[in-house]
């Protein structure tokens, strides 16, 4: 009797600690869509998440009608963070901890130049000697910078930024190249570039390896645009659909939303979600997540309950590396405006009761051994 009390007490215990650890980390027990706003025009889109998913990043029409990059949190709400001494900016990317921001901004000239913005200060990337370059992504700890550059040759050459250098990481045979993901520590970068035969190709690059080809799905063109932490797991886009490529499986197409294409632009820390935007079979794009076990959902249809009628989730760009934040942009009815969305996904009750389960059993263990 004592024994069956006091494991009951124990898995009761353990599932209200859970509840407790959950609440006191901040998480909400629901899911829930955030409308992120504008900067006081007509539209915003996100494109960057940091790890908790506290920050989120993009760009929004001021009221002048001026893109604007910003920096979001639920305490500031929308920050311009400005422009390099023009009228336009646009934030890309963002550390882990999201202090720091990438993307570009006009300079006074009026040109388009990668930034790295920090503490209230946007600093210039530079170039590879021509007159432009863009930011599109940063490493967890926001040390290096990736992104697509003009050189003194006018050709378009994806970079690898540390350190006040600023790295042509090269084609494979034509003369373009970008770079729009980095693994979180900056080691392999992934993108499109051009081959001898003016073929677009998802590429990854290692500083040992240089620029491998991914190859394709068919047809002539692929792009990578999101790589897992550890650089193992690509993810894009490759004549028309969206693409996870790993060295072991190459390149897994991941269908569609019973449309004609799907593009995936954003994969969680250990490769095994990717996030992006599909047609369905109406014709409509929409926002999916892909999982192995799922496949490809819809996020409109998942989460439906949240949604005003009238609004629709059309791009998710990025995903939290811990899978449960993805951010990016779509129709919101309630202000008849194209908007960022910050999508709070929540554990499943299941998961959480399975966390509580985990602590009975690890009590249980322990009072055995007691």
């Amino acid at each position: 009797m004592l024994r069956n009390g006091g494991a009951r007490f124990a898995v009761v215990w353990s599932i209200a600690s859970a509840s407790s650890l959950i609440a006191t980390a901040g998480w909400s027990q629901q899911p829930s869509i955030t409308w992120l706003g504008t900067l006081g025009g007509r539209e915003s889109w996100a494109f960057g998440i940091s790890a908790g998913g506290s920050v989120v990043v993009g760009y929004a029409h001021n009221a002048a009608g001026e893109w604007r990059a910003f920096r979001w949190t639920q305490a500031t709400g929308m920050q311009d963070l400005g422009t390099l001494g023009g009228a336009g900016s646009a934030a890309l990317g963002v550390s882990a901890d999201g202090s720091v921001v990438v993307g570009w901004a006009s300079n006074t000239a009026g040109l388009s130049r990668a930034f790295r913005w920090q503490n209230g200060v946007m600093q210039d990337l530079g170039t590879l000697g021509g007159y432009s370059s863009f930011a599109f992504d940063v490493s967890a700890d926001g040390s290096v910078v990736v992104g697509r550059t003009v050189n003194a040759a006018w050709q378009l050459r994806a970079f690898r930024w540390q350190n006040g250098v600023m790295q042509d990481l090269g084609t494979l045979g034509g003369s373009e190249s970008a770079a729009y993901g980095v693994s979180a520590d900056g080691s392999v970068v992934v993108g499109g570039v051009e081959n001898a035969a003016r073929q677009r190709r998802a590429f990854r690059w290692t500083a040992a390896g240089g620029m491998q080809d991914l190859g394709m799905l068919g047809g002539i063109e692929s792009e990578a645009r999101d790589v897992s932490a550890d650089g193992s797991v690509v993810v894009g886009v490759s004549s028309g659909r969206a693409f996870r490529w790993t060295q072991v499986t190459g390149m897994q197409d991941l269908g569609t939303l019973s449309g004609y294409g799907s593009k995936a632009l954003g994969v969680s820390a250990d490769g095994s979600v990717v996030v992006g935007a599909a047609r369905n079979a109406a014709g409509q794009l929409r926002a999916f997540r892909w999982t192995p076990d799922g496949g490809m959902e819809d996020l409109n249809q998942t989460y439906a309950s949240l949604q005003m009628d009238g609004s629709a989730l059309w791009w998710a760009t990025a995903i939290s590396p811990d899978e449960r934040y993805i951010v990016g942009y779509g129709y919101n009815a309630a202000t008849r405006r194209e908007e960022a969305f910050l999508l709070d996904t929540v554990p499943e009750p299941a998961s959480l009761m399975a966390l509580g389960v985990g602590l009975a059993g690890l009590l249980g263990l322990r009072r055995r051994k007691q």
